[in-house]
């Protein structure tokens, strides 16, 4: 028998994270390209971020047809977070600056850099990257390398830098709060034993 979802937040309704969705308004607007294998993920972070931000839109697949379109937003220029030997770090808008379309890949490294070879248009995109030290809070996944950040936290860490002094926290309440729930169901001694440091 399985467990009764819920429709918007696709947890089990016991654990329905949707009271600590905010609804944040940004400047940035923030499209996420969701590789098809993170949409049934338990820890699904880019679909937290795209519900708890108003100006947020999350597209999933591999290759995107309508690319042109989506890219070409009025009144936006578009930059790909993602680094690379080109890629910028991001700095705080001054009151002249255009806002960003940020393009956020989400899924592995390996399943992020095919989705940028499969969208020669998405590869082409100016990159900007996030400061250096970020420090993740996701305890239940080994981090490829330093810095290495969810979906969610990369986009926290993004806003606040462009958006400076507008705080995006509340976008890691839901997410903290999946990541509990994970270690409760786990127990601690088997959390202690696979993820303690």
């Amino acid at each position: 028998m399985s467990r009764i979802q819920c429709p918007r937040c696709l947890r089990p309704q016991t654990h329905c994270l949707c009271p600590l969705i905010p609804s944040l308004d940004s400047r940035t607007r923030v499209l996420l390209l969701q590789h098809p294998s993170e949409v049934n993920h338990a820890l699904n972070t880019a679909r937290l971020a795209a519900q708890g931000l108003k100006n947020a839109e999350l597209i999933v697949g591999e290759v995107f047809e309508d690319l042109p379109a989506l890219l070409n937003q009025p009144g936006y220029q578009a930059r790909l977070l993602f680094p690379g030997e080109e890629a910028q770090p991001m700095q705080t808008y001054t009151a002249n600056d255009e806002p960003l379309l940020l393009v956020v890949p989400d899924g592995t490294w390996r399943k992020a850099r095919k989705m940028l070879h499969l969208n020669p248009l998405l590869a082409a995109l100016p990159r900007v990257t996030l400061a250096e030290g970020g420090v993740s809070r996701y305890r239940l996944r080994k981090a490829p390398g330093p810095g290495a950040l969810s979906t969610v936290e990369a986009i926290v860490q993004a806003l606040q830098t462009l958006e400076s002094p507008v705080s995006f926290e509340p976008l890691l309440k839901p997410f903290e709060a999946l990541i509990e729930g994970q270690i409760a169901a786990m127990g601690e001694e088997t959390y202690q034993k696979n993820h303690g440091r």
